[in-house]
């Protein structure tokens, strides 16, 4: 019998974990662990949770080229019109939404 995965998570390495906590935060996740070594003022990992949603982010070893990033988030959310207004109302600059994708 081969292997049964049950779940999946996503890890994104970031440039500062604190300010991805607030960027998701406004996408509705919650923080459910952290990571704050000794001697840190901030976290370096996190376990962030949203409904059926889950991701993980820790502070990346180096600098972050956002045009080198090799993954890609699907976050589904009800009204996707509104969640992007919201962003934007929040001060967040989100892409354009197209068709197709």
């Amino acid at each position: 019998m081969a292997a049964r995965t049950r779940s999946l998570v996503a890890y994104a390495h970031v440039a500062d974990v604190e300010r991805s906590i607030g960027f998701y935060a406004d996408l509705g996740f919650k923080v459910k662990h952290t990571v704050v070594p000794q001697g840190y003022g901030a976290p370096i990992w996190a376990w962030l949770e949203s409904d059926k949603a889950n991701l993980m982010v820790g502070q990346a070893s180096g600098p972050v080229d956002a045009s080198q990033q090799a993954i890609l988030f699907y976050l589904y959310c009800d009204d996707i019109r509104r969640a992007r207004a919201a962003l934007v109302a929040l001060g967040h600059v989100p892409g354009a939404i197209t068709y197709p994708f």
